[in-house]
């Protein structure tokens, strides 16, 4: 698979069926680059399955490895393979709650958690909807809201979707704290969705989700949590999407 193309779902949906190697993609969803000793603790696995399931998403081209002296470092290979994790997330049954930590942690990462590079969850969907209130964004077709659409396949990464830039969208994001210029500017795709998995609403992703969640980093509004992609809201954020 080349690494600027879109994610064939079937495929990623016969590697992600492996609990222990969605593990080990779940553990590279923040951006970072871990080593395999890391990996396999995340995974839960032995440093021999976890060499097995690297080699697999390598071949597969879902992770790319950087050497630095003796060590390599795996990380997600692109922002494609982090939206098609995070939209066939619903094919898998959560894990059972054995504790209150464990439903605490949960409960966080459906309200507010980065996927890869812009926004989900709770948190992803509602500034998506506070983006189309203001103009920011608009729809193209005659459907309300931003439910899934009957013809997008239930766990399926969004191929086509009903929206645009809307009349507000320099002055809007400006206030952000976002250029619209250089987003729309860039090599990147400037608007691409996901089917968030917990909330199965659209959340903005592409590279306008990508410099939105670097605008709240950047502007306090959102820090990161106590685990790896999970978000917590801050005050001022708040205040921020409340005006």
């Amino acid at each position: 698979m080349p690494s600027s193309g879109e994610i064939d779902v079937s495929v990623a949906a016969t590697i992600f069926a492996d609990r222990s190697r969605a593990r080990v993609i779940r553990a590279l969803m923040d951006g970072r680059a871990l080593p395999a000793s890391r990996l396999a603790q995340e995974a839960g696995v032995s440093p021999a399955t976890v060499s097995a399931h690297l080699a697999r998403l390598l071949d597969a081209a879902f992770v790319s490895v950087e050497r630095s002296g003796r060590h390599r470092y795996y990380s997600l290979a692109n922002a494609h393979v982090a939206e098609a994790f995070e939209a066939l997330g619903v094919l898998s049954e959560p894990g059972p709650v054995r504790s209150l930590r464990e439903g605490t942690r949960a409960e966080r990462l459906r309200t507010a958690r980065s996927c890869y590079d812009h926004l989900a969850g709770r948190l992803g969907v509602s500034v998506t909807a506070t983006l189309l209130d203001r103009g920011v964004l608009t729809r193209t077709d005659d459907a309300a809201g931003l439910c899934r659409r009957h013809e997008d396949d239930y766990s399926a990464p969004v191929r086509s979707h009903p929206y645009a830039l809307g009349p507000c969208a320099r002055n809007g994001l400006a206030e952000w704290g976002v250029d619209v210029e250089a987003v729309t500017a860039a090599r990147r795709t400037t608007l691409k969705f996901c089917l968030d998995w917990t909330e199965q609403r659209h959340h903005l992703a592409g590279g306008l989700g990508s410099a939105v969640l670097a605008a709240f980093r950047d502007n306090g509004w959102v820090s990161d949590g106590p685990r790896p992609r999970g978000l917590v809201v801050t005050d001022a954020g708040r205040l921020a999407l409340d005006a």
